[in-house]
């Protein structure tokens, strides 16, 4: 496809892609479904948040860079608040799309936002630092009666100039799926204070007006090193908690007993369920992105934990019903319930939904004693499936494997990878991935990571001399696995640049933990890679052709025609 036509694809009429909110709606085009392509702007958008939750997350982002405005000069004099880093990733992940969809929630995050930027702001006038010129976002002051106001004059469009808006926004993203990965790692007490002073520096470099758009290329650039940063943490956090994922059949059938499940993407918040489950006669299943749980060493040792329940998060509404038991959601990809299955839906950490019983951390430990007995008095999972489902390829056990993958590649047995990491959706052009990996060649592999793998994951592809054509790395910040695999073999094959290696990307997006791991593999050096169901609707398309013409991002096609790309380069 050519440039022009892959833009028009995308983008439509300029005029389109201009569009204002309605007075009573919302601007909001961060995820792969904004509405026609271009943004959610009426009453409610498409994953299901109110115009009024999408505006107080504006708000709530706007409060968080006068936050890190002060933090910053708060730490040239030495004075640290332990509140704040928790504060600003907090902020910025519950504003992920699908993680936290209640009002109140959101007024109460901006009042203690307020707050904690005033207790700061007051230690700094304590030690004789003035103020000038100080941009809006760190002075403003306000009280719940004015957040709706405040709210419309801070969005999306508040910023006029649509290139310089939309790397603004590429960078939020990427500042949004850091925070992600960041809080995890936090949860397992790993922390990086060079990552959380990037993301404060970048928070306040979004309202500075002097910035070219070379300035914010380059910032976004950055950012994608940071984001390779944090990924390696959060890797570190969790294998050196719950050991290195190994090679492991999962269980996708059911028990006869009372069973819990847990989705979302929070291992430490499983950890603190299955101790709290064990011999309690209630099995725990996993869904979604929880599924690579199964692959750590730590958790196999829970004999109540027994499988996973499902596909891929968006289809929530047929399994719960069906699931019978209580749900914990750890973190985002919550499909908006309906009717009695609210019931029994718990949120925890930066998720919630209003009407479920959303459950905090004490002293970092969380009681889920309420989520436990009432899975005792509901009937066992219905069954919606069996066999099991094969695993655990991180690049600790992708390098045990070394010499085997190795040979298979120098003897022509595998002729290409295809790296087809991600997210999925409920677009229905997202049955292109599974008619690809179906597709294929033979003698080829497909490396993945986040739920995109769903589209594939239970198809018979066989294997190449006993190396599986699917290898699961794990969860959506377990992409980092595959930037270390491509590493390593770039290593071993005595290579000068990763792009020589016989691998292809063609990745599925869909939120913005997906934004900063395409940001981390540009800043790794990877070209060409091909993005779908669709190109981000926040690229303008001078940012998108800046990403084009440097980088290679491409969209996908027809299968055939892809794959015949693909092969031939």
């Amino acid at each position: 496809m050519s440039l022009k036509a892959l833009i028009n694809k995308t983008f439509g009429k300029k005029e389109t892609f201009e569009m204002a909110a309605s007075p009573a709606g919302m601007y909001c085009f961060q995820c792969q479904e904004a509405a026609g392509g271009v943004a959610c702007s009426k009453a409610a958008g498409v994953c299901g948040k109110t115009a009024e939750v999408a505006n107080l997350q504006d708000l709530l982002l706007f409060v968080t860079k006068g936050i890190a405005f002060y933090n910053q000069k708060a730490r040239e004099y030495s004075i640290n608040n332990e509140n704040t880093d928790k504060l600003i990733f907090d902020a910025l992940f519950a504003t992920i799309t699908n993680a936290n969809f209640d009002e109140d929630v959101f007024m109460n995050k901006i009042e203690t936002a307020l707050e904690i930027r005033d207790i700061i702001k007051k230690e700094l006038i304590t030690k004789g630092v003035k103020f000038n010129n100080l941009h809006d976002s760190a002075k403003w002051t306000g009280d719940r009666s004015t957040f709706a106001k405040k709210a419309t004059e801070v969005g999306i469009l508040s910023t006029e100039n649509e290139d310089i808006r939309s790397l603004r926004e590429l960078i939020t993203y990427g500042l949004k799926g850091m925070a992600a990965y960041g809080m995890h790692a936090l949860h397992l007490d790993k922390i990086s204070v060079d990552v959380n002073i990037f993301i404060e520096e970048a928070l306040v470099a979004l309202t500075d007006d002097t910035l070219s758009v070379d300035d914010l290329v380059a910032l976004t650039l950055k950012t994608g090193d940071f984001g390779v940063q944090v990924m390696a943490l959060l890797d570190e956090a969790n294998t050196s908690r719950f050991g290195s994922p190994e090679l492991t059949e999962v269980n996708i059938g059911t028990r006869n007993n009372p069973a819990i499940l847990i989705s979302g993407h929070d291992l430490n918040d499983l950890e603190m369920l299955l101790e709290q489950t064990k011999e309690s006669g209630v099995d725990v299943y996993t869904h979604s992105e929880m599924l690579p749980a199964h692959y750590y060493p730590q958790f196999k040792k829970y004999d109540n934990l027994v499988g996973n329940y499902g596909n891929a998060w968006w289809k929530q509404k047929e399994e719960f019903a069906s699931f019978n038991g209580p749900v914990l959601f750890t973190t985002n990809c919550i499909v908006p319930p309906k009717g009695k299955v609210q019931e029994r839906i718990f949120t925890t950490g930066s998720s919630g939904f209003p009407g479920c019983v959303h459950i905090d951390a004490v002293d970092g430990k969380k009681d889920f004693t309420q989520i436990i007995e009432l899975a005792k008095t509901l009937p066992a999972p219905t069954s919606i499936e069996e066999g099991k489902i094969v695993g655990g390829f991180a690049h600790a056990q992708v390098f045990a494997l070394a010499d085997k993958v190795v040979d298979a590649v120098k003897t022509g047995a595998i002729k290409q990878f295809f790296v087809m990491a991600g997210c999925d959706g409920r677009q229905k052009g997202r049955d292109y991935y599974t008619d690809f990996a179906n597709a294929i060649p033979e003698d080829t592999v497909i490396l993945t990571a986040g739920c995109a793998k769903y589209r594939y994951n239970k198809l018979n592809l066989g294997d190449i001399g006993g190396i599986p054509r699917v290898l699961d790395a794990g969860q959506c910040n377990d992409s980092y696995s595959l930037a270390v695999i491509a590493l390593k073999l770039k290593e071993i094959f005595e290579l000068e640049d990763i792009n020589e290696l016989p691998i292809s990307y063609n990745i599925a997006w869909y939120e913005q933990k997906a934004v900063i791991v395409l940001l981390a593999l540009l800043a790794l050096g990877v070209k060409n890679i091909h993005l779908g169901p669709t190109l981000p609707a926040f690229l303008s398309p001078n940012v998108a052709n800046v990403l084009i013409n440097n980088f290679g991002i491409a969209g996908i096609g027809e299968v055939e025609d892809d794959i015949k790309l693909f092969l031939g380069n």
